[in-house]
Order: C-alpha cells, then sequence, then structure tokens
C-alpha cells in the first residue's frame, strides 16, 4: 500500500507560481507513472502532466511551457513547478501513482490551487 501526500497549494495571484509536491509513503521500485491531475469548480477531473519510471513526460496543452513535472526519487517525492499561473489553472490539484505490475492507482486526497487577484 502506498501513501500519496501532497502540499503546497494555496492563493496566487495571475501570473505567480506555486511549486506543488506529492510525497509518497515508500519508495517505487518497479515501473510506474506518476501524475498530475486537477478538477476545476465543477468539471471533471482532468490530466495536468505526468511522468513515467523511464523519464518520459507528457503535458496538457493547456499547461505546456508554464508547468514542470519532476521528482526527486531519493526524497520519493514528485513536483510540479507551476509559472505564469492564470484564474484558469484554478483546481483541486492531486496526485497519482499508477503500478503497471498490479495495474493499480492510487492517489492522494488534493490540494487546492486558486489564482485570483
Amino acid at each position: 500500500q502506498v501513501q500519496l501526500v501532497e502540499s503546497g497549494g494555496g492563493l496566487v495571484q495571475p501570473g505567480g507560481s506555486l511549486r506543488l509536491s506529492c510525497a509518497a509513503s515508500s519508495s517505487i521500485r518497479s515501473s510506474y507513472r506518476m501524475g498530475w491531475y486537477r478538477q476545476p469548480p465543477g468539471k471533471q477531473r482532468e490530466l495536468v502532466a505526468s511522468l513515467t519510471s523511464g523519464g518520459a513526460t507528457n503535458y496538457a496543452d493547456p499547461v505546456k511551457g508554464r508547468f514542470t513535472i519532476s521528482r526527486d526519487n531519493a526524497k520519493n517525492t514528485m513536483y510540479l513547478q507551476m509559472n505564469s499561473l492564470k484564474p484558469e489553472d484554478t483546481a483541486v490539484y492531486y496526485c497519482n501513482l499508477y503500478l503497471y505490475y498490479a495495474a493499480r492507482d492510487y492517489w492522494g486526497q488534493g490540494t487546492p490551487v486558486t489564482v485570483s487577484s
């Protein structure tokens, strides 16, 4: 069982930056895909960015060039650096881990991000 804990959300003005963190409760030694999803108010959850254990990254079109996903294996932590934030980035951001061998998803509890002046 892996637990994921997000942190780093908050209120930021348009054009500002935030860095979200997702800490896993244990190291992950098998093939995986980790990602950030978000759920804007009244809308469905959507993929923001993902990365695989092989190092491949993927970004949703609305965040390309503004957001960067990364990981620190030594700290069992994944990050999402968000720059040039826009009001439409307002959402609850969730961390996700998919383990290929188990075909199983794990989710964090979510961290809210509000972009407003």
